[in-house]
């Protein structure tokens, strides 16, 4: 139906915006909070210069982003004088594709009824009638493992550009890559498992309203809460998985250039680098999601607020729909903001340093933290029956 297109068009025009929006600041934010960390100035040169007159608009240097776009725009494509031309070709998009479409299954918002949204305009209201939305663009049952099968495809990129290009470094960075993520994959999935055995779900609608409720009267009942090892481990293996310090070594300056996109340039480059920024949106979106209740606040629902004690404090359609998605944002932004200072804090580990990390310590956590789950769920369960 029309109303179908009109409303999921919407979505998927907010989602890339936003989405675009959060690897264009998050450049800025990187460096900014870099100089802050470091007590130095940071990024405050590039400007717009307001025509025909002197001002110019530096804001704390924020365009240093877009001047960073146009720089790849605008660069010579130096390719290598040996390589394969498809993968060399198609690596960067399988990088970046893949990053875009998991958040089609994250919801931003609660469900959206565009009739009492324009309950001032009649005609629009009728033209929707009774048709309710979850604000997400992709309403999969299965979202969860959506998430975790599009986040396994980026490997894939980094092995073809490193194989493609040519290059020793480029195909050090490329075998570097796939194993660290391989390994990390399967702590994250275990940490899920243990969200889905909590939840009964992997719908991640239904994982954000069942954290609507509250524990002992008083707790959000946050993901956080009732998997704090799991937390902490899934934002470990999220940031192994984005190849970002500590776990940066797949790219490591000092000994692989550039690691697997050695050999790229101009866009190309760019896909990769803006890629990474995306997925640090992603990452702080899934962890929103799973562990911090969503887009809601505590004791929040898409009517209003169910506060202990049993006191409920309703709102409007429309003041609820702008809270959620702006308490959605907020949460993305605090979590990016830790992301770039664990990014600023810890050394790079060296290679079997990461791999050891992984295998030796994460995966029996994640095992441990498991089996406890099994135990306390079917402990509660069977205490209730």
């Amino acid at each position: 139906m029309m109303q179908d297109l009109v409303v999921h068009g919407a979505f998927i025009v907010y989602a890339i915006g936003l989405l675009m929006t959060f690897g264009l600041i998050l450049t800025w934010v990187e460096r900014k909070q870099a100089a802050i960390m470091a007590d130095r100035i940071g990024a405050n040169r590039a400007y717009l210069r307001i025509p025909f007159t002197q001002i110019k608009l530096v804001w704390w240097g924020l365009f240093h982003g877009l001047a960073d776009g146009l720089k790849m725009l605008l660069k010579e494509d130096f390719k290598a004088a040996s390589y394969d031309r498809v993968a060399y070709a198609i690596a960067p998009w399988i990088v970046f594709t893949p990053v875009l479409l998991v958040f089609a299954v994250i919801p931003f918002g609660g469900t959206l009824v565009p009739a009492e949204l324009f309950s001032g305009s009649p005609d629009i209201a009728s033209w929707f009638g009774d048709r309710t939305y979850a604000m997400r663009i992709a309403p999969l049952d299965a979202g969860l493992l959506v998430v975790l099968a599009f986040g396994s495809i980026t490997v894939l990129g980094s092995m073809l550009a490193g194989w493609s290009s040519d290059n020793k470094f480029s195909m050090l960075g490329a075998i570097r890559s796939a194993s660290q993520m391989i390994s990390y994959e399967l702590v994250m999935g275990l940490t899920v498992l243990g969200l889905i055995l909590i939840y009964g779900t992997v719908d991640l609608v239904d994982i954000v309203e069942q954290q609507s409720g509250t524990l002992l009267g008083f707790l959000p009942a946050w993901g956080i809460f009732l998997q704090p090892v799991g937390a902490v481990l899934f934002i470990a293996a999220a940031q192994a998985e984005n190849r970002r310090i500590p776990f940066d070594l797949p790219e490591a300056e000092s000994e692989l250039i550039a690691g697997y996109f050695t050999e790229y340039s101009a866009m190309k480059m760019g896909l990769f680098m803006f890629a990474e920024f995306i997925e640090i949106a992603i990452i702080a979106a899934l962890f929103t999601t799973l562990f911090l209740g969503g887009y809601n606040l505590p004791w929040m629902s898409d009517a209003g607020f169910t506060l202990p004690g049993g006191h409920f404090v309703p709102i409007s359609h429309g003041a609820a729909v702008v809270m959620q998605m702006v308490v959605f944002l907020v949460k993305v932004m605090l979590i990016c903001s830790f992301l770039i200072l664990v990014r600023w804090s810890l050394p790079r580990f060296r290679y079997d340093q990461v791999l050891r990390f992984a295998w030796r310590f994460l995966l029996p956590l994640a095992l441990a933290n498991l089996v406890v789950t099994v135990v306390a769920v079917w402990a509660i369960q069977g205490a209730g029956a």
